[in-house]
């Protein structure tokens, strides 16, 4: 067998998520050198003693700029914050993986989508659901025919308001921007060939929007150019209950059958008399459990290491990802504006 070369990776904000991210490359055999930029310095030492990273550091720029560096992962926030990051290491020859959005406006992916091309590398944004196995079934029977042809779908996905709090306080983007996306890049490509030609939209707001611009809710109603129907409904304000809870369900009907998945997170549960009621296996992204991973983002990490090293292109092409901006685009204005927005556009910029 041929001897496979390592890589060096680096992760920029190693929070939550980021700590995911970074857990993940350290444990991939292919990746030689874990780089971490974290400016929280209690984070920092979190870390260090944890992950044993082979640098550790406060200023990104440290190993984008060095050239032993390949590869790096943007998952620091606030959101608003990642596209010059991914310019910078796009410039600098490194692959890049970004949590969504992939940038602020369509205009600047495409900028970056080119600059990719141009210098041969990868560039991966962070959905993660393509690489749960109940979705990649759920895609595989969808594309197989086995309920026929799909009617209407139905997506919820529910978190707690101590999870509100925290992406709500980073910036001012839409739970469909920021929480459906993921959703959106999912369905989108489950029920390919088929594309949007309509989305219709509202929110609503008693919580959050007493002291900010966010809403508590979003619905987005999709219509595909089979008929097809897709109705996501995106929010942030579930009682306080487990850290980091999430819960999700999706029906799909067909002419011949229906497709569930029931993503609530509630097959585990802990009940003590000091706490009451947890799920202790409830994020989305998942969580470490010993030696093992109990979320799609391991998965989703590795995909995006393996098609480095074996020059595969990444899952989510650069059109899909426009289109997923797109639909993201055209649920704000519909809010905006109170009516449905046909696609595809060319005035989303």
């Amino acid at each position: 067998m041929a001897k496979i070369d390592q890589i060096n990776v680096g992760v920029i904000g190693v929070g939550w998520v980021g700590g995911i991210r970074a857990t993940a490359c350290k444990k991939n055999p292919i990746i030689d050198k874990l780089y971490i930029a974290e400016i929280n310095q209690t984070r920092q030492n979190e870390l260090k003693k944890k992950l044993e990273p082979d640098v550790i550091t406060d200023n990104w720029k440290d190993f984008v700029d060095n050239d032993d560096v390949n590869a790096v992962v943007i998952s620091m926030t606030p959101e608003t914050k990642r596209f010059p990051l991914v310019m910078e290491c796009l410039e600098k020859g490194k692959h890049v993986f970004v949590e969504k959005p992939l940038a602020p406006t369509i205009r600047e992916a495409d900028e970056a989508l080119q600059l990719a091309k141009k210098n041969n590398l990868k560039l991966a944004i962070g959905y993660s659901r393509r690489f749960d196995p109940r979705y990649a079934y759920m895609n595989k029977a969808l594309k197989g025919g086995l309920i026929g042809e799909p009617v209407t779908c139905l997506i919820s996905r529910h978190s707690t308001r101590e999870l509100g709090m925290k992406i709500t306080g980073r910036s001012n983007l839409s739970p469909a921007s920021i929480a459906g996306v993921h959703d959106f890049d999912y369905i989108l490509w489950a029920m390919q060939p088929r594309k949007p030609i309509r989305v219709y939209s509202q929110t609503s707001g008693k919580l959050f929007s007493k002291n900010s611009d966010n809403p508590d809710h979003q619905w987005c109603m999709i219509t595909m150019d089979d008929g097809t129907t897709i109705t996501i409904g995106i929010g942030w304000i579930l009682p306080p209950h487990t850290p980091n809870y999430v819960q999700a369900f999706i029906e799909i009907v067909g002419t011949e059958g229906t497709l569930t998945i029931d993503d609530s997170h509630k097959d585990i549960q802990l009940s003590t008399i000091k706490d009451g009621i947890q799920y202790p296996m409830s994020s989305m992204p998942g969580e470490q459990i010993d030696h093992v991973f109990a979320g799609s983002m391991h998965e989703e990490i590795n995909h995006f290491i393996n098609a480095i090293v074996f020059d595969h292109p990444v899952m989510i092409s650069g059109d899909e990802a426009k289109l997923v901006m797109q639909v993201a685009q055209a649920a704000d204005m519909s809010v905006e504006l109170g009516e449905p927005i046909s696609l595809p556009r060319n005035d989303f910029i």
